[in-house]
C-alpha cells in the first residue's frame, strides 16, 4: 500500500519522517527519496537481520537506522536531538525476509526452530512457550490472540503430543494444528495461521507494545504531522481505531480503514488482510 502511505503522509523535501517497522526497507527507500538530501528518515526495527540488511542496501541515503522498537521512539529522538517529526509509519505485518528465513519459524513449512521472535536475543522462543504453558493457558492464549475457535482442541493435542515428543519446528506445529481445524474452501488462509499469529503476538508482546506506542507516538509528531498504521488483524485494528478516535491530540484522516487494491492483492496475496488508518496531530 505504498501509494496510500505516501499520499497520507504527504511528505515534502527536507522533512523528517519515521519508518517504525523497517522490515525489508521498501517503504523506507521511498520515504528517503521523498524527503531528499535535506531531509531524514529514522528507521527502526527490533529484528537485527533487518538492521543489517538496511545498513548494506540503504547506505548513502538520508536514513538513520537503529535497532529498537517503535515504542522507544521518544528515546531515539532525544538521542539524535530531534524535537519532533513530520510523519510516522508503522507497517505491523511480517516482512518477506522474515518469512523466507527458514531458521526462525515464521514459515509454516520451516524445519528450523519454532522461534517467532523478531529479536532472537530477547524473550523466549515459541517452542519454549508451548512446552511450559498448561493446557488451559495455551487454549486461552490461542483464543485471545489468534481468535481461534478450536483453541481448546489445539491446546489439548499440543499437551498430549509433548508428553512423548515435544514440538520444535514450525512444520510440526502447523501439521498438528491442521489436524485439529476443519478445512474450509470458503476461507483461503491456512488453518495454522491463527495459532501462529497468537504465539507470535505472545512472544513479541506485540499488543502491549502497540498500546504503549499509540499513547506516546502522537507526542512525537510536530503539529500537522501524520501517523499512518497498517494492521493485519482485528486485534491490532481495534486498538488503532479506538485511540485514533479518542486521543485528544489526533484528528482522524481515514473515516474507514483502507484496504489493498485488487491488483495489489493479486501481486501480494499476504496484503489482503491489511487495513490502513491515518490520523493527524492537531495544530493547536
Amino acid at each position: 500500500m505504498l501509494a496510500e502511505v505516501t499520499r497520507f503522509l504527504d511528505i515534502r523535501p527536507g522533512q523528517t519522517v519515521v519508518d517504525g517497522t523497517l522490515g525489508g526497507g521498501g517503504h523506507c527507500h521511498e520515504l528517503a527519496r521523498l524527503v531528499g538530501d535535506r531531509g531524514r528518515v529514522i528507521a527502526l526495527d527490533r529484528d537485527p537481520a533487518a538492521i543489517a540488511r538496511a545498513e548494506r542496501q540503504l547506505s548513502g541515503l538520508p536514513i538513520l537506522v537503529a535497532q529498537a522498537s517503535y515504542c522507544e521512539l521518544p528515546l531515539i529522538l532525544n538521542e539524535v536531538g530531534c524535537r519532533g517529526v513530520d510523519g510516522i509509519l508503522l507497517d505491523l505485518g511480517l516482512s518477506s525476509d522474515q518469512l523466507a528465513d527458514r531458521g526462525r519459524g515464521f514459515s509454516f513449512s520451516s524445519d528450523g526452530p519454532l522461534d517467532l521472535r523478531f529479536d532472537p536475543g530477547a524473550g523466549k522462543p515459541a517452542w519454549q512457550l508451548i512446552d511450559q504453558l498448561s493446557e488451559h493457558q495455551l487454549a486461552e492464549l490461542i483464543y485471545q490472540y489468534g481468535e481461534e475457535r478450536f483453541s481448546r482442541r489445539i491446546a489439548r493435542k499440543i499437551v498430549a503430543r509433548r508428553k512423548s515428543r515435544p514440538i520444535r519446528t514450525a512444520r510440526e506445529l502447523a501439521e498438528l494444528v491442521r489436524s485439529c481445524v476443519p478445512h474450509s474452501n470458503k476461507h483461503p488462509i491456512d488453518s495454522a495461521t491463527r495459532t501462529f499469529q497468537a504465539l507470535r503476538i505472545a512472544v513479541n508482546d506485540e499488543l502491549g507494545r502497540l498500546e504503549k506506542a499509540l499513547q506516546i507516538l502522537p507526542e512525537c509528531l510536530l503539529p500537522g504531522g501524520t501517523l499512518v498504521i497498517i494492521s493485519f488483524h482485528s486485534l491490532e485494528d481495534r486498538k488503532v481505531k479506538h485511540v485514533f478516535r479518542e486521543h485528544d491530540q489526533l484528528e482522524v484522516v481515514t473515516k474507514k480503514p483502507l484496504g489493498p487494491t485488487i491488483s495489489e492483492q493479486q501481486t501480494n496475496p499476504r496484503s489482503r488482510s491489511a487495513k490502513l488508518r491515518a490520523a493527524r496531530r492537531s495544530k493547536q
